[in-house]
């Protein structure tokens, strides 16, 4: 048992509390603190007075892996895409879009990692902010990681804290597996980091989207004709006129 004297101070006279209850506090203390500072980057980028965009990850399924692809037309028009892991969404950022043909690699550069609630987040960045301009939510859903158990062969993983782990332990490899159940995009899918392409700086930050052989492949695939937010309906234009 631990002892506390109450969120009142000595007022109030010391209160047991069950060990197994004070190891749930403080390990949850150190994921806020874990995750604070893995959003270090995000939020020395943006002012919450000047932003509508979120700074929180309240909004957490007990159950599923979450993800979101947001169509962002900010100093150029791109794809953010964004996986649920380790309390926060690592986050890539896909100038031409994600497809559903397996033929093609997307390049997606790897940007800061962004809050859990940001993946509700629709509307406009004010103009002089980071980022600014009109955000969509082009597609929505939940995932399952993958591992290979054998050459082509891939098995998802249904548990939240071990798929959590095989994700994080691929981000740090350089090579993620996972399958989509989204509202535009669904299948198994792979990230790979590129090594020494393209070359200098941005080569460090370089991934490349790639989908899997499955019968969700749909030949010749582009983002760019489905203009619509999953969310609203609405067009970039129409969130910008809105906004």
């Amino acid at each position: 048992m631990q002892k506390s004297s109450g969120i009142l101070g000595n007022s109030l006279r010391s209160v047991s509390i069950p060990s197994s209850l004070f190891s749930k506090f403080k390990d949850a203390s150190y994921v806020i603190a874990i995750n604070m500072k893995k959003l270090e980057k995000y939020t020395s980028m943006r002012d919450p007075g000047k932003t509508p965009e979120p700074f929180t990850s309240k909004d957490i399924d007990p159950e599923k892996l979450v993800y979101v692809v947001q169509k962002h037309s900010a100093t150029a028009l791109h794809y953010d895409f964004r996986l649920e892991m380790g309390g926060v969404m690592p986050s890539w950022a896909i100038p031409k879009g994600p497809s559903l043909d397996n033929s093609v690699k997307r390049l997606a550069m790897q940007t800061e990692d962004h809050p859990l609630d940001y993946r509700h987040f629709e509307g406009v960045i004010p103009a002089g902010e980071y980022g600014a301009g009109p955000v969509i939510i082009w597609d929505e859903g939940w995932y399952l990681p993958e591992t290979e158990i054998s050459p082509g062969i891939r098995k998802e993983i249904r548990d939240k804290k071990e798929g959590e782990k095989a994700m994080l332990a691929g981000l740090e490899k350089g090579e993620i597996k996972f399958f989509l159940y989204g509202k535009k995009l669904k299948g198994s899918f792979t990230l790979v980091k590129t090594k020494g392409f393209p070359p200098g700086k941005a080569g460090k930050n370089a991934w490349l989207l790639i989908k899997h052989k499955d019968h969700f492949v749909v030949e010749g695939y582009d983002a760019a004709e489905f203009k619509e937010s999953a969310l609203s309906g609405k067009t970039l234009e129409e969130i910008k006129e809105k906004g």
